[in-house]
């Protein structure tokens, strides 16, 4: 194998050997805890401009199934998008070796297809430390005799959300009741979740002024999850303020979605030291004291002190306090910071989509 090395803004090196595409690369270097999961983890749109480091020890062992959506707009049937989202990933043990009765190929060899650099043979119980310790760092994957001195592109500088969020209105049946999915880089077991309770779903891009398309008809809204600074995705910002100004119908925010409902009822958002990324995160549902087991990635937190008087806290982590999901007092807002959905982790507050439908 060749050798590469990620590069931290810091100057510090991590040198390993080279499985997937031997390319270079540059992104935001993150840790995910998660033991399980790494083909849905991979094509996760809220990772886009992310290098992914992964501090379960041996990636690779069950391999990559084949998915065949039936059309051009069908929905992926295994992964959460048509494509693998990070820039680039850091393991400790790569196995090309594999065996799962779902298997087609090899994680290196799904990587090569993609064009997705991997390192193997780092340790990556140091560098998480490094991550936690220091914050969340840029990061470039680059050729081992490769010394340039350039800068480092911070990729939430962009609207990530534009790069992931479809270009065009899709509807996908199931049934008389209709949510309009704001898509800012949706997981696609969202709308699979839906579908399988007798929603019809209508996506639409991360910029669509519905509220002026009065052809539009549905019975609810659901704002996605999606990658990067929640400020930057300015159109969905102003769409989810008119809408909680001026719609009754019930709206539900996850991940993303939940720090734009927070910034459209006048709240702020900030950048957390190292993002929750992992399958494992508990909060309490500060409504019943229950504690529930979630999955999670984002880099971004909610503002509790600035929300405005007409929201509560909903959830909380129980590991740091933050805001895991806020709820208007009177109308049929809310929204969480985790994943109801899973895909892959514990799938505990799916019962969360149950209270959307019925809400409808």
């Amino acid at each position: 194998m060749f050798k590469l090395k990620l590069t931290l803004e810091d100057g510090t090196d991590f040198v390993g050997e080279s499985f997937g595409k031997l390319t270079e690369t540059e992104g935001e270097v993150v840790f995910n805890t998660g033991m399980v999961g790494y083909p849905e983890t991979l094509t996760d749109p809220s990772y886009r401009g992310q290098i992914l480091v992964t501090t379960y020890p041996l990636v690779g062992n069950y391999g990559v199934p084949q998915d065949k959506p039936r059309s051009a707009n069908a929905l992926s049937e295994l992964f959460e998008s048509r494509q693998i989202q990070i820039k680039g990933l850091i393991v400790s043990e790569y196995s090309n070796r594999f065996f799962h009765w779902q298997a087609k190929k090899s994680l290196g060899d799904w990587m090569e297809e993609n064009e997705i650099p991997g390192i193997t043979g780092i340790d990556t119980r140091v560098l998480t430390q490094k991550l936690r310790e220091k914050g969340t760092m840029l990061g470039k994957i680059r050729a081992v005799v490769n010394d340039k001195k350039e800068p480092f592109k911070d990729p939430n500088k962009k609207n990530l959300a534009a790069e992931v969020s479809c270009t065009e209105v899709i509807t996908y049946k199931a049934g008389r009741k209709k949510v309009l999915l704001v898509d800012c880089g949706a997981k696609e077991s969202i709308i699979r979740s839906l579908l399988e309770r007798g929603v019809t779903v209508i996506r639409v891009p991360w910029d669509y002024d519905f509220l002026n398309d009065w052809k539009m008809k549905y019975h609810g809204i659901l704002f996605s999850n999606g990658p990067g600074d929640p400020a930057k995705v300015k159109a969905t910002n102003l769409h989810m303020k008119r809408a909680l100004r001026s719609q009754k119908k019930p709206i539900f925010g996850i991940c993303l979605g939940a720090q734009v409902m927070a910034l459209g009822a006048g709240a702020k958002t900030y950048k957390l030291k190292y993002g929750h990324r992992s399958q494992n995160q508990p909060c309490l549902d500060m409504e019943t004291g229950r504690c529930v087991i979630t999955s999670q990635n984002h880099g971004y937190a909610i503002e509790e002190r600035t929300l405005p008087g007409e929201y509560r806290v909903w959830f909380r982590n129980a590991n740091d306090d933050t805001v895991e999901g806020i709820k208007h007092i009177k109308r049929p807002f809310f929204a969480v910071q985790f994943h109801p959905e899973a895909s892959p982790g514990p799938t505990d507050t799916g019962y969360l989509f149950d209270k959307f439908v019925k809400t409808l």
